[in-house]
Order: structure tokens, then C-alpha cells, then sequence
């Protein structure tokens, strides 16, 4: 059947036509870029933004080519869009095309300096509503540091010359970053402090330091990501110190996402070359800043691969609760698959004394292969304000073994104001799992096996009360008992 526009119709139909085309397209080259790969095209690329802002906002588009660069500042109701075949080449430090770090305003520090400033990065923006980074082109790091040099070089409050970042954004609203790909992102990849509003999909990652950080932001989703971190951390929220107040973290979604850790690049070029693991190896991570705290986080339908797994961190005084996460796959799990823990390390302001606390965080269907022999699942508290309401559910973790039977016996190393981090506490008492200082436990429907002999107990409870365990199926070597109780009360089986 042949459709007949009315003229009513067509009308309104060529007008949308008209608007689309008539959409305000700022093409760098108009502005003197090159895109040879030689020339400093961020003067360029800066200049057709501020046209842009001036002719209230549209694209700003990147075609094909290689545009050699430092600082580019983002501004509100811009569309930076990397086309198919763009690469924005971040400059050598010897070029001094980076802004200047600001000053932090004299006010106390409590967070690394990766965290405090954000202009001496390869695209930056503070204070912008309504931007975005699109587009199925690249942005590589090559003259990017991935140290924390902020401190080390400082001048007036920052580094001159050096640029850290790939992509920082602070105190922004409406923020989306779509389809691009980061080589090699400096310190971080992806920096957001204070920003709200936002959506991160289809980006993809391969760097050789911190993938993407999410501090003190909220409603924010992050989907379909592809995250490749050998020598750091691949997701993580924190809630720091960088706004002067305590923010927390909080109502964010990730799903749909895989983080690994292969040798830096193999991911882009397809060879998936494993890293020998060193101090992290991806991960998914709330902490370690957490001033703030989190509240309302979900992650859903993720995988992980040749990384250390899921680390729920609160050590700075601020709350941690309201996390659900489930449906994750892991394979060839570094250092542990689970972590939750509490400590005192209190990076912050002497006049706060609160202690950190940890509630009503829901972990179920997790499968988990060649799991490091190093820890269990890791549930732990302070004595004097435990970790309350933990749900483990329908898990099932394979571990490597090998641990030996006086470690039943080990007096594990109490948080307090370490680090958190389980490598330095050494083995766990138990290769299942070990909980401390908790109030209200319930584990249901988990399976701990392993591959060589393992004398050490699966499930050790230590200072629990108000447990629930049904439906553990743990392997065990002949003479070792399934659960090891110390000073534990109301456990039910």
C-alpha cells in the first residue's frame, strides 16, 4: 500500500530535515588543524570550540588524521567528536603544550595529586553542563605520564609542561562519553570528580596505569565498557577529598562491562598477551579514598579476566552501603575474588572521628576460576563498629590450593590504618572464606574447590555474630573441618 504524506506532514517532516542539517559542525581543519601527526593542532582544536561556545554550542568534529596535541578545554553544550580514523596524539612533555595544574587554594590535601588537579591533562573541563566526547576515533596517551607527578615537579601549586591525564572532568553536569578508544591514558584514562548526570558507554581502554575513576559523582551509568589494566586499577569509584568536603559516591550503575588485565595494547591489536601480575591487576573498586562514601551502587552482568576481582573499601571515615552485584564470570583471578573490608586510615581532617562502616551489600551469582591461593573471600570489620548485613549467594569459586594447615592458626593482621590491601596481610586462615567483625552473614548456596591439596578449613568465622550458612559445598582434604569458629555466636546452618 503506497503511503501519501499529507502536507501537513511533509511540512513538518522537512522542517526536522532542515534542523538536522542546519546542526552547527565545527571542523577543526577550518581552524588550521592538520591532522599530520606533526603539527601542534590543539591551538586549532581549542579555537574551534571557543567558535563554537560562541555560536552557542554544536560539534565540534575530528576528521581523519592524527592531531598532535596538548590541553584541550571542553566546554559546555560541545560535542568533541572523534571521526572513524582520528587520533588525537597527546604531545611529549618537551613541547610544554599542557595547561598548568591549578592550585589546590591553599587548603589541605587529603588525596593524591592525580585527584587535586585537572588543567595539566589532554582534554579537561570544570564547571561545563552538556558536554560530551563522541565518536569511533582514538585518543592515545604516547606522551602522557603515568606517574603522579603533580608533587614531584610542583610550581605555584602545579607541574609545568606535563600532562597526566587523557580525560578530566570535574564539577560537570550532563556528561556523556560514547564509542571512543583510549591507548595508553596517563595516571588515569578517565578522571570525573563532582560531575552528575552522566553516561559512559562502548568505551574501550588499554592502559598501562588507572582505567577510569568516578569520584564523588552521582547517577551516572556506565555500560558496555571494555577496560584493559595490567599495572592498576581498571573501574573504580572513590569518594575523596577533592572537592574540600566529604561527597559521597552515589546511585551509580555499571553493566555490560569486561575488565582485564593483559600487556598494555594486546587488547587493541588482539593478542591478549597476559601480564605477569604485579601490584594490581584490574578490578573493580570502591576505595580506597573514601571520605565521602558510597550509597545505591549496582554492578551487573560483568566479566573479568587474568585481574584481581571486586574490592568494597571504606577506610576514611565515610559509609559504605546499599551495594548489589551479581552476575559476574571471572577466569584466572589475581590475589583474591572478593574483598570487603573497613579500617580506620582516616585520610582526612583530624576533627572528624566517626568510624567507617559497611552495611546491606548483596554479592550472588559469581563464578570464579584459578582464583589466587593467596586469600578467600575477605569480610572484615573493626572490632568496635563491625560490617553489618552481608549477603554472599550462589557462588562458585574455584581456587589454585596449595595452602598449608597451620595457617587455621594464623592471627590474620586486623585492618586498623593499613593499606588496604590483602597482599600485605599474606595468607587468609581460610581458602573459602574468612569474616571478622561482622553482624549478620548469610551465606547460601556456594561451591569452594580447588586444584592442588589444600589443608586450610573453607570457611573461617572470627568475632561473627548473627550467621546464617546453608548449602556450602566446599572440598576438603581428609581431617579438615568445613567451618572453624572463633568467639562466634548465633550461627546457624
Amino acid at each position: 500500500m503506497k503511503r501519501i504524506l499529507t502536507p501537513l506532514l511533509l511540512l513538518l517532516t522537512c522542517a526536522a530535515w532542515s534542523s538536522l542539517s542546519a546542526q552547527a559542525i565545527y571542523n577543526v581543519r577550518d581552524y588550521g588543524a592538520k591532522g599530520d601527526g606533526k603539527t601542534l593542532d590543539s591551538p586549532a582544536i581549542n579555537a574551534a570550540i571557543e567558535a563554537a561556545v560562541q555560536g552557542g554550542g554544536g560539534q565540534v568534529l575530528l576528521p581523519a588524521g592524527t592531531y598532535l596535541s596538548g590541553s584541550i578545554r571542553l566546554k559546555s553544550n560541545i560535542d568533541l567528536h572523534l571521526s572513524a580514523g582520528c587520533t588525537i596524539l597527546a604531545a611529549p612533555a618537551s613541547m610544554k603544550a599542557y595547561d598548568e595544574s591549578e592550585s589546590f587554594g591553599g587548603f589541605p590535601e587529603y588525596q593524591d595529586g592525580g585527584h587535586t588537579y585537572f588543567h595539566n591533562s589532554l582534554i579537561w573541563a570544570e564547571g561545563q553542563v552538556n558536554v560530551s566526547i563522541t565518536g569511533h576515533g582514538k585518543i592515545d596517551g604516547y606522551g602522557l605520564t603515568k606517574k603522579d607527578t603533580e608533587k614531584a615537579g610542583q610550581v605555584q601549586g602545579g607541574s609545568i609542561g606535563t600532562g597526566d591525564k587523557a580525560i578530566a572532568l570535574k564539577l560537570c553536569r550532563q556528561v556523556t562519553i560514547r564509542d571512543i578508544t583510549i591507548y595508553r591514558g596517563g595516571h588515569f584514562a578517565i578522571i570525573m570528580t563532582g560531575c552528575d548526570l552522566s553516561t559512559i558507554d562502548n568505551v574501550t581502554i588499554d592502559t598501562n596505569r588507572d582505567g577510569f575513576d568516578v569520584d564523588c559523582c552521582k547517577y551516572m551509568s556506565i555500560s558496555n565498557c571494555r577496560i584493559n589494566t595490567p599495572s592498576d586499577d581498571a573501574l573504580v569509584l572513590k569518594s575523596s577529598y577533592a572537592l574540600k568536603k566529604p561527597v559521597l559516591t552515589e546511585h551509580i550503575t555499571v553493566t555490560n562491562c569486561q575488565i582485564t588485565g593483559f600487556k598494555c595494547g594486546t587488547l587493541l591489536d588482539g593478542t591478549y598477551v597476559p601480564e605477569p601480575v604485579g601490584w594490581v591487576c584490574g578490578r573493580f573498586k570502591l576505595g580506597t579514598e573514601s571520605n565521602g562514601g558510597y550509597r545505591n551502587i549496582a554492578l551487573t552482568n560483568c566479566s573479568f579476566m587474568y585481574s584481581s576481582g571486586l574490592a568494597f573499601e571504606e577506610v576514611d571515615q565515610g559509609v559504605m552501603e546499599n551495594v548489589v552485584v551479581s552476575n559476574i564470570t571471572m577466569s584466572h583471578v589475581h590475589h583474591y575474588p572478593i574483598y570487603i573490608t573497613t579500617g580506620c586510615r582516616n585520610r582526612g581532617p583530624k576533627e572528624v572521628t566517626r568510624p567507617s562502616s559497611a552495611q546491606a551489600l548483596q554479592i550472588s551469582h559469581v563464578v570464579a576460576d584459578d582464583c589466587d591461593s593467596l586469600c578467600s573471600i575477605i569480610v572484615t570489620g573493626l572490632p568496635e563498629e563491625p560490617v553489618r548485613n552481608i549477603w554472599l549467594s550462589d557462588i562458585r569459586l574455584q581456587f589454585q590450593g596449595g595452602g598449608a594447615k597451620e595457617l587455621v592458626n594464623k592471627q590474620y593482621r586486623e585492618q586498623g590504618t593499613n593499606y588496604p590491601e590483602p597482599r600485605f596481610a599474606g595468607q587468609t586462615p581460610a581458602y573459602g572464606l574468612y569474616a571478622r567483625h561482622v553482624e549478620g552473614l548469610h551465606v547460601s548456596d556456594v561451591t569452594f574447590s580447588y586444584e592442588r591439596p589444600e589443608f586450610r578449613p573453607a570457611v573461617v568465622l572470627d568475632d561473627v555474630h548473627g550467621a546464617t550458612l546453608r548449602h556450602i559445598d566446599a572440598q576438603l582434604e581428609p581431617g579438615i573441618d568445613k567451618v572453624v569458629q572463633f568467639r562466634s555466636t548465633n550461627i546457624q546452618f
